[in-house]
């Protein structure tokens, strides 16, 4: 068998027996198209099942010239996935990379905005055109719920249950959670149902979809890159911001205001704690704030 067909192979096992997004297996096989491009461009024909750790070492090494450490880490993480599947499998017997070591990364801490920038980047939002309503309602949702943007844009109205104040979601791997749902975003949501989303002529296959373009279908992920882009622009914001953003600081606000990082994991969907823990580095400040309120040593 060639590269594509293992390739084909790990795909279907992501997505069947893992349960990953469509997405999230690009981004696992984007880097095998990698080695794949490197092997052809250095003339080395070899197979997944006999290429060794020092072909693998140089790869690396070529790729170490053109991407930040960060990068490196991930498509060494990457390979050893590939790699492991094929051991588990019984197509090898060992795996290429283990003793290949990943660069020493930092802790990348998220960018946050604090709730005054929140409130102008929704501010700008021009709520005269017919698109408006739907924005604000999808900023109200990204920052009052702390979705991903993939949630976002898959959010069906059958998992709106306002009655009992939560939204169901469909997480990473298919995995779903009930997440609180507060009367603000509620309203925004309402409103935009009642008075944009009513009027669209709906696509079939799209009649549950909750947030819909103007053609009545599912948003696109670069959608909500560019509306969230642009309204900083708009208020010369001086920070980069994204979806992910909006999700960082509904997790840094409700930490600051004193949330458990138990409930805080459970909101988000994280499904290891330490996931969540990097919002406890957010804010030294305020650490210290609880220290001296709360610690019985507080005084001399």
């Amino acid at each position: 068998m060639n590269w594509q067909t293992y390739i084909k192979s790990y795909q279907s096992y992501l997505k069947i027996e893992r349960g990953l997004s469509k997405n999230t297996i690009d981004n696992y096989t984007f880097d095998i198209d990698r080695l794949c491009l490197f092997l052809e461009n250095s003339h080395i024909e070899i197979s997944p099942i006999q290429i060794t750790e020092e072909i693998l070492q140089q790869f690396i090494y070529s790729v170490s010239k053109e991407v930040n450490a960060r990068s490196q880490a991930r498509i060494i993480s990457g390979l050893k996935s590939f790699f492991s599947y094929l051991i588990f499998e019984d197509y090898r017997n060992d795996n290429p990379l283990e003793l290949i070591e990943s660069p020493r990364i930092g802790r990348k801490l998220p960018d946050t905005l604090s709730v005054k920038e929140i409130d102008d980047v929704i501010g700008a939002i021009d709520l005269s055109s017919s698109e408006g309503e739907r924005n604000r309602a999808i900023l109200e949702t990204l920052y009052g719920c702390g979705l991903r943007v993939s949630e976002l844009i898959s959010l069906k109205i059958s998992d709106l249950f306002f009655d009992e104040g939560f939204i169901k979601i469909t997480g990473k791997g298919n995995k779903q959670r009930f997440v609180p749902i507060g009367d603000v975003t509620q309203k925004f949501i309402l409103i935009y149902q009642s008075s944009i989303r009513s009027h669209l002529n709906i696509q079939k296959g799209h009649e549950d979809t909750l947030f819909l373009n103007r053609r009545g279908k599912q948003l696109t992920r670069a959608m909500i890159f560019t509306i969230i882009k642009d309204l900083a622009i708009k208020i010369e914001l001086n920070k980069v911001i994204s979806p992910h953003t909006l999700r960082h600081s509904f997790a840094t606000h409700l930490l600051e205001n004193g949330a458990d990082l138990r409930s805080i994991q459970l909101m988000l969907g994280h499904e290891s704690i330490t996931t969540t823990e990097i919002y406890v580095h957010l804010d030294r400040k305020h650490l210290t704030q609880i220290m001296n309120t709360f610690h019985p040593r507080k005084h001399n």
